[in-house]
């Protein structure tokens, strides 16, 4: 109830002035911040001369950034636009093999890139998890996947498998970790789908060509199998109309993003300042909860963008890869809080759903999420931060199943329907609000540090009380308003019916 409730629009105007208000006030002190302190000693490590012409320094600390679209960036653009041309030429001539040249051109990358010993080392894993996945057993290959996947986690198996990579060249770790991670989820959901086969099993030369496919090998994101094998292997390659169009306006998007982030990381650095715990307890309450939502939303636009990169790569291969993740300032509940929407897709299709069922029961949700969430520690790396995060957002997806079916007993279900559309709206969101906040502080937690989430919820909630706690309350309350709306909006245009009026003035 309350889905496509209308709010009259003097009350969306208003919720829209107040939002624009608030993040124009906390970006520009966050600039005064960055300005007045771009030398501070703990700065100089992370903030360097930036654009010539603009004057400022640049906000660095954040090395996958930089390496992506700054230090590396000749690299990744050669090596991707070679697959694309191979492709291209293949799609043309032979498109019946464009999944093996999809797979010699990303060996023969890996192999320039990191050598014969780590491509050795890759291959290794997939025979071994390929051999497990023809027992058809699902437990054992989930043992198997995860057992390997713990062996890049933990040394002293870390230590000994990097030692086959070797060379000085700055972004071979992140690659080694990158590639080695990824393939181990591939291998798995290649064995769990052959499992499910029920005559033979697939050749380990799929397993190969859905492992070694470039664009998707060090940095993801993770396409299951089941999908990547019917669209690699499918002969068709027309296009709708419009999509070529779309694709390249996709491409143009996120080079546009790209140069709107480098811009704002000379003025506003939103990355150094959270290192800093002497600075940080000088700011004020609304700097420092506009820091804490800006690096989520910096997050969001970092993953959004390389994983766009990748996307729009793929579609040129006509795949249709799992989408960029849903933005922070769009979530309100647990259920849709991901930064990376395929390994949401894994961990959905293989463990949440297969063993949560419906999500109606309240022991099955449990042992779900509580599976999902481990399996998710280990991915991320197992430690203190990451288990904290992982245990409170399996609390918080639990709390709202509970909540939900607390509420609809009796007398809060007679109480809802008793009530207007809109009214429902402004209830739920008051509780929405709530949640809002504490899905950004449990994930600044794992974006930043344990003494930064402490101190933006010791600011905001006790420090702050009562004006900065309800003014940020109200300004977090128009914004979920605003995300409902859009909600609204797009649930009316998904259904058949038709879109009634706004509400009149006197609701």
């Amino acid at each position: 109830m309350g889905v496509k409730a209308a709010l009259p629009r003097y009350e969306l105007y208003f919720y829209n002035v107040v939002l624009c208000t608030a993040m124009l006030w906390a970006a520009r002190w966050i600039f005064d911040v960055s300005s007045s302190n771009s030398n501070r000693k703990t700065f100089k490590t992370s903030v360097q001369p930036g654009w010539y012409y603009s004057g400022r320094k640049m906000d660095t600390a954040d090395v996958e950034w930089m390496m992506w679209f700054s230090t590396f960036r000749e690299h990744v653009i050669f090596a991707l636009s070679g697959h694309v041309i191979f492709a291209k030429i293949c799609s043309l001539l032979a498109p019946q093999y464009r999944s093996l040249v999809f797979m010699v051109y990303g060996m023969l990358a890996v192999f320039t890139s990191m050598g014969w010993a780590y491509v050795t080392l890759i291959l290794s894993h997939c025979v071994l998890l390929y051999s497990i996945s023809l027992v058809k057993l699902r437990w054992l290959c989930f043992v198997a996947g995860l057992t390997t996947l713990a062996t890049f986690k933990m040394e002293p198996f870390i230590s000994w498998q990097a030692g086959f990579v070797t060379g000085s060249f700055e972004l071979r770790p992140l690659l080694f970790y990158g590639g080695c991670g990824f393939t181990i989820m591939r291998c798995m959901s290649f064995a769990l789908e052959n499992c499910e086969k029920k005559d033979g099993n697939y050749s380990i030369l799929e397993l190969l060509k859905y492992n070694f496919y470039l664009p998707f090998f060090y940095f993801g994101p993770i396409m299951t199998f089941d999908k990547f094998y019917i669209q690699a292997n499918n002969p068709n390659l027309t296009r709708k109309d419009g999509e070529m169009w779309n694709i390249c306006l996709q491409g143009l998007l996120h080079l546009g993003v790209i140069m709107i982030v480098a811009v704002l990381l000379h003025f506003m650095y939103i990355l150094t300042i959270p290192s800093d715990m002497k600075l940080l307890k000088n700011i004020s309450d609304w700097a420092l909860v506009g820091l804490a939502y800006l690096n989520l939303v910096y997050d969001w636009v970092k993953a959004a963008v390389m994983f766009g990169v990748i996307n729009t790569i793929s579609r040129l291969d006509h795949l249709d890869p799992p989408k960029p993740p849903k933005c922070i300032t769009m979530l309100y509940v647990f259920s849709e809080t991901h930064f990376d929407r395929g390994i949401n897709d894994f961990l959905c299709k293989y463990v949440y759903n297969y063993l949560g069922g419906k999500h109606d029961n309240v022991l099955d949700e449990l042992i779900a999420s509580l599976c999902t969430f481990g399996i998710a520690a280990l991915w991320l790396g197992p430690g203190w931060v990451v288990f904290i995060w992982a245990f409170l957002n399996c609390f918080g997806r639990n709390f709202e199943l509970w909540t939900a079916q607390f509420f609809t007993m009796e007398p809060f279900i007679s109480i809802e329907m008793a009530i207007s559309e809109s009214m429902s709206r402004r209830i739920r969101a008051v509780f929405n609000t709530f949640n809002f906040w504490t899905i950004v502080l449990y994930n600044v937690l794992a974006l930043n540090s344990l003494e930064f989430a402490k101190l933006v919820a010791k600011r905001l909630l006790l420090k702050g009380f009562p004006f900065t706690t309800i003014t940020v309350m109200f300004v977090t309350y128009c914004l979920i308003q605003l995300i409902k709306e859009r909600e609204r909006r797009q649930a009316l245009i998904d259904d058949p019916d038709p879109i009634p009026p706004p509400a009149p003035l006197n609701f």
